[in-house]
């Protein structure tokens, strides 16, 4: 299994069936230097073995589902768990473990397009509803777009995202000094089991306020409880506006000082969970070595946590004759010193 590459004039882009996992992304630093912005392996036996999800697409429900249960038009259904009593990222074997069917390239305008297709089946994960999923990587100038979209023939539950760990300043770097603003005025408070507890919360007044850009290592250390809970930011961020399938909005901007590199997400998800790694304590390699807490940081747009049993969240219900979508853009530039 090998990795598929796309490009433009500006990004060098590499993706695998396995996962349907961005396994590359290199880009310019503000002399023009070529670097590795994304941690990951380039061949299937790295893949095979990790247990971070680098740059996979997770499903069918990313984030946590507490206790492996929820209730879906009156009827039962469990998801094997996978993290204490819960169900972490669609349970032990999710959309991160398959094989999924890759489309010849596709040449574009300035840049280049692959899809990749997997059918789930009725009871997979103890999902209900066959879903049909497709998720398409496009490069396209300095833009990498991730669409997907998704059809059930059963009333299910879904929430997709891609986690792929970043760091501008190219791979091996730290991203404590990196520049992080969240377009949120509210994120959700989680308990020792990271799920949500009181629902949205201001971020006003907390280490949990990016609304201008801060570096991500200035209050990660800070007295706080929920950032002792995660052991650093592993928090679902809610965004500000609304948010409609189809016209992503800015989400994220992403700065490294040092390489002048810069990265929007721009997404049509209500949420984006930010997390640093927290769990990573060298047992992970990428490409470069070894991959330790804080090295990289990931930004997963998405619905919210646990939202199958929290009427109080919108709905990741999908019934058959509707379409899950959801389109994220992946922005790069550089800002001059």
């Amino acid at each position: 299994m090998t990795v598929i590459s796309l490009s433009s004039d500006h990004l060098q882009v590499g993706v695998a069936a396995y996962g349907a996992r961005l396994v590359s992304v290199r880009t310019a630093d503000r002399e023009g230097r070529p670097g590795e912005v994304v941690v990951g392996t380039d061949d299937e036996a790295g893949w095979r073995v990790n247990t971070a999800f680098f740059g996979a697409t997770i499903g069918r429900y990313a984030n946590r589902i507490a206790g492996g249960a929820f209730t879906l038009d009156g009827a039962e259904y469990r998801v094997p768990v996978n993290e204490g009593r819960n169900a972490l990222h669609g349970g032990q074997v999710g959309f991160d473990r398959q094989v999924w069917e890759a489309s010849p390239v596709t040449d574009r305008e300035d840049g280049q397009s692959v899809t990749f297709s997997l059918v789930s089946p009725d009871g997979d994960m103890g999902f209900p509803g066959t879903l049909t999923v497709a998720v398409r990587y496009t490069v396209h100038g300095s833009d990498l777009a991730v669409t997907v979209v998704a059809t059930t023939d059963a009333p299910t539950v879904v929430n997709l995202t891609n986690h792929a760990y970043f760091s501008l300043a190219g791979r091996p770097a730290p991203v404590a000094d990196q520049l992080l603003q969240v377009f949120a005025s509210g994120y959700l408070p989680t308990d020792e089991e990271f799920l949500p507890t009181v629902g949205v919360a201001p971020v006003d007044g907390t280490p949990f306020d990016f609304r201008t850009p801060t570096a991500i290592g200035a209050r990660w250390r800070d007295d706080d409880e929920q950032l002792r809970i995660g052991k650093g930011y592993d928090h679902c961020f809610v965004l500000d506006g609304a948010r409609t399938p189809g016209h992503p909005q800015r989400a994220v901007r992403l700065a490294d000082p040092a390489s002048g590199r810069v990265m929007e997400l721009w997404t049509d998800q209500p949420g984006v969970q930010v997390y640093t790694g927290n769990q990573l304590d060298g047992t992970q390699a990428d490409r470069t070595g070894l991959v330790r807490q804080g090295d990289a940081i990931c930004l997963e747009p998405q619905h919210f946590p646990d939202a199958p049993n929290r009427p109080d969240f919108p709905s990741t219900v999908l019934r058959p004759g509707e379409e899950y979508g959801h389109l994220s853009l992946y922005r790069f530039s550089t800002d001059a010193r």
